[in-house]
């Protein structure tokens, strides 16, 4: 076996000239608008439900990460069978009437309906960005376009809260959703005339006997039900009953089903066998998965601090997450310097290092804790999540041909999302039965049962009288020392993953199948699933 990180094969660096920089500069903005939308619309959503006179909008933020999560692994199938440029058009039309729907709409069944043809569109720009990169650009340079993609990403997740809750105070929350049409009609107009990727053979109905319909079917249902029962469990049913368990044991059952599928009776899988046939690749995917369950808790739970144990307003604890901004940075820095060693463990450990070295400081945070100390635990966290987000895609395509890039990527871009779904449930449950523990009795019989708990509480604190509201500070904070005890298992799983690893060679080459101006596709001459690790390691080397 090779030793690893030891030998690499010849960089080679591309001039890249106006039209790669108008490209990229388009899927940064789509991108950007994609993740813009997944958190900007958590603080208007007070303010949306009073104007469409509704009571319940859980489903506004969950219909756009369900249809997102639930059509990624297909987007990659989509854009090896249709082509990229067509992939990403659609995607963005569906962005963009999704976004049309939204801020016309007169009900909240309307605007639920919105976010969901939203996600869909918003799905696809996720994994089509990556998946177009890939094709511009080798993963030998890969590290600093992923590291700027990682700063897109951060940056739209940490103004998002602002923009949404700013719009929202002004009455003008429609303009959140009208805005998207002229940029996503800016990024189309780019995309269409420089995105000269070839389209592959065939007629459209050819095309579409050759997506895996049924592998489509089972991920997507099994997302669905899995997504519906995380999001009811212990809000509108406690988490033992049938209505939750029933969805969630489908959910997981149909998930099993579609691996068994992929691995032995798909002709065209959407995710092949050989994406996780090779441990370097799992780790990689193992990682991603654990990373975003980690991230996405913090993001959601970290606010909850500074509100419940500070007072501090939804913006204002929106600001003092800023901490967490680090991130950007460190996923640009990692990311450049994968550039420039074409090695990834090193900044991969680094960030496993200083995620769980972050998590363990936030344990000890007390109420009455300066919030100083908070953003000083959050930079550190938001380093090493940094790290690790523009870095997890190099073990994962590493021992892979460049051939599966776009399902490769996709089901990269299904983990991520995902796991999401999974980082915003265990800290909800974790949360809510440790306040029932910690919170008197006779308080909480004003308010309902559920995930809803903690939100229920926090508008009441800064109100309450001293003695109660200091016993609440420290419920809060009691609970949420739990909370990143939590955390800190999981990271500790990732990390563990992350061991197993090994330090591949990174591909000089592009496919030429997909390389920018190529107008006439060619046929595959060999399946990917027949090429092996070991061919893969001794043509790069």
């Amino acid at each position: 076996m090779k030793p690893a990180d030891d030998s690499q094969p010849p960089a080679v660096v591309r001039k890249k000239g106006v039209v790669f920089w108008l490209i990229f500069l388009s899927i940064c903005v789509a991108l950007f608008l994609s993740a813009l939308e997944l958190t900007a619309v958590s603080t208007a959503l007070p303010t949306i439900a009073h104007d469409l006179h509704a009571s319940d909008f859980v489903w506004v933020g969950s219909a756009y990460a369900l249809s997102s999560t639930a059509f990624l692994p297909m987007s990659g199938g989509i854009a090896q069978m249709f082509g990229r440029r067509p992939a990403l058009l659609g995607a963005l039309a569906l962005f963009a009437l999704g976004s049309g729907i939204c801020g016309g709409a007169s009900s909240m069944t309307m605007l639920i309906a919105g976010r969901t043809v939203q996600g869909l569109g918003g799905g696809g720009i996720q994994s089509l960005s990556s998946i177009i990169v890939a094709d511009l650009v080798t993963l030998q340079e890969r590290g600093l376009y992923a590291g700027l993609f990682g700063l897109t990403w951060s940056i739209a997740g940490v103004i998002g809260p602002v923009v949404g809750g700013s719009l929202a105070n002004e009455g003008q929350w429609r303009w959140l959703f009208y805005l998207n049409l002229p940029i996503c009609g800016a990024a189309a107009i780019c995309t269409q005339l420089f995105l000269k990727l070839p389209t592959p053979p065939g007629t459209f109905s050819e095309k579409m006997k050759r997506l895996d319909w049924i592998g489509n079917t089972l991920i997507i249902g099994g997302t669905t039900a899995v997504t519906i029962a995380l999001t009811w469990g212990g809000v509108t049913a406690p988490w033992h009953s049938a209505q939750v368990l029933v969805p969630l044991i489908i959910g997981l059952v149909l998930l099993v089903l579609f691996m068994l599928w992929e691995a032995r009776w798909a002709s065209h899988p959407l995710v092949p066998i050989s994406l996780l046939s090779n441990r370097t690749s799992l780790s990689g995917y193992i990682q991603t998965f654990f990373i975003s369950v980690v991230a996405l808790a913090v993001v959601y739970y970290l606010p909850t601090y500074f509100q419940g144990c500070k007072d501090a307003s939804p913006i204002k604890s929106g600001v003092m997450l800023l901490g967490l901004a680090t991130l950007a940075p460190a996923a640009l820095l990692a990311g450049v310097i994968v550039n420039r060693s074409h090695r990834y463990r090193p900044q991969m450990w680094f960030g496993w290092c200083l995620v769980l070295l972050g998590l363990g400081l936030l344990t000890t945070l007390k109420a009455q804790d300066g919030v100083s100390r908070a953003i000083g635990f959050s930079v550190l966290v938001g380093v090493g999540i940094g790290s690790l987000y523009s870095t997890v895609i190099f073990p994962v395509q590493a021992p892979l041909p460049v051939s599966q890039n776009a399902r490769a990527l996709a089901f990269l871009q299904f983990l991520r999302s995902f796991a999401g779904v999974w980082g915003v449930t265990i800290g909800a449950t974790v949360l809510q039965n440790e306040l029932q523990q910690r919170v008197s009795p006779s308080f909480l019989e004003n308010f309902p049962q559920g995930v809803g708990i903690a939100y229920a509480i926090i508008p009441q604190i800064p109100s309450l009288p001293g003695p109660l509201k200091s016993d609440i500070h420290g419920a809060f904070a009691g609970s949420l020392q739990v909370v990143w005890q939590v955390l800190i298992g999981i990271a500790g799983i990732g990390f563990i993953s992350s061991l197993f690893m090994e330090g591949l060679p990174l591909h000089a080459a592009l496919d030429e199948e997909w390389t920018l101006g190529n107008q006439e596709a060619t046929e595959k001459k060999r399946d990917p699933e027949d090429v092996s690790l070991p061919e893969i390691r001794a043509a790069n080397l």
